[in-house]
């Protein structure tokens, strides 16, 4: 009898920025710390507009409204 793994969909909990960083905290606990240079938008911001964010699709992906700015979970999962 084989079984089919089960995947599990990353979700974002918690977000932060620092003058370098984007801190992303997942719902199993792992942390995900990545250069503000990757993201031009978010380097440039203001910190209140860095700190003005929304998680969509339950945590899938991170919305910056005044940046008009998206970055999905996976994809920070998947850059190397």
């Amino acid at each position: 009898m084989s079984t089919s793994p089960v995947r599990i969909e990353p979700l974002a909990v918690s977000v932060r920025c620092t003058t370098d960083d984007l801190h992303v905290v997942l719902a199993d606990g792992r942390q995900i710390v990545v250069p503000l240079v990757w993201f031009p938008r978010l380097q440039g911001a203001a910190d209140a507009e860095r700190n003005h964010y929304r998680l969509i699709g339950g945590g899938v992906g991170v919305h910056w409204p005044d940046l008009d700015e998206d970055i999905s979970v996976e994809g920070l999962l998947a850059i190397r």
